[in-house]
């Protein structure tokens, strides 16, 4: 397997990526091809299609074993499913495949053709193995069972913003902040509600308590870098 791209997002770190591509439609990537596949030739025809699929590697979860059944975070983290019944990033090989809207393709004079997209949940930097269109006739399913998932889909935290900090998000980032909270960022089998969290997204190290299924967020912190 072959890295050919990387991409670029806005989180510098796993904590607080949306578990799934397309949860939050506003997350941006940036895709930016390898020095030997930067053929503008590579990407023609591609503009036809709204979506692709993105094949990449789980960079940060690579390990030297493999168990058969992993907790997935939304069933609260104790559960034990079969690893093939899971999108899990700790599987026999780490690979994850993520469904997101294109944008626009860039072409530049030094990187080649650049891909922006939407919908990401990928950690900044994360090597991408290929890039496939989405073909609605085949790859749309409305009568598919989602099994466990199904359970958890519309699972959200309430999020209370006091109007202070939230101002201390870029307006046109505001929306995608909220949103990520809202899908509940902590570790699953923890619920601590003293404990103070924090997301680093962007710029921003945003800090919250969680209390049942309401979200306060206290502080909006500068990123170090």
């Amino acid at each position: 397997m072959k890295v050919i791209a990387k991409i670029a997002t806005d989180f510098p770190e796993k904590f607080g990526i949306p578990r799934q591509a397309g949860l939050v439609e506003g997350l941006k990537g940036r895709i930016v091809f390898m020095p030997e596949y930067r053929n503008p030739e590579a990407v023609r025809g591609l503009m036809d299609y709204s979506h692709l699929w993105i094949i990449w590697d789980f960079s940060k979860a690579h390990k030297d074993n493999w168990a058969a059944t992993v907790t997935p975070p939304r069933l609260g983290g104790r559960t034990r499913m079969g690893v093939f019944a899971t999108r899990s990033p700790f599987r026999p090989n780490p690979i994850g495949l993520s469904c997101v809207r294109l944008e626009k393709i860039i072409y530049d004079e030094q990187l080649g053709p650049v891909i922006e997209v939407t919908g990401v949940d990928m950690l900044d930097g994360t090597p991408i193995y290929d890039i496939k269109p989405y073909l609605p006739y085949v790859d749309s399913h409305p009568d598919a069972i989602g099994g466990f998932g199904s359970m958890v889909a519309d699972y959200k935290l309430v999020v209370h913003f006091p109007q202070h900090l939230l101002e201390l998000i870029r307006e046109e980032e505001r929306d995608n902040v909220v949103k990520l909270l809202e899908q509940d960022p902590r570790t699953a089998f923890i619920h601590d509600e003293e404990r103070i969290w924090g997301v680093y997204y962007s710029d921003y190290n945003i800090k919250f308590l969680v209390s049942g299924e309401q979200l306060e967020v206290v502080a909006v912190e500068q990123r170090r870098l």
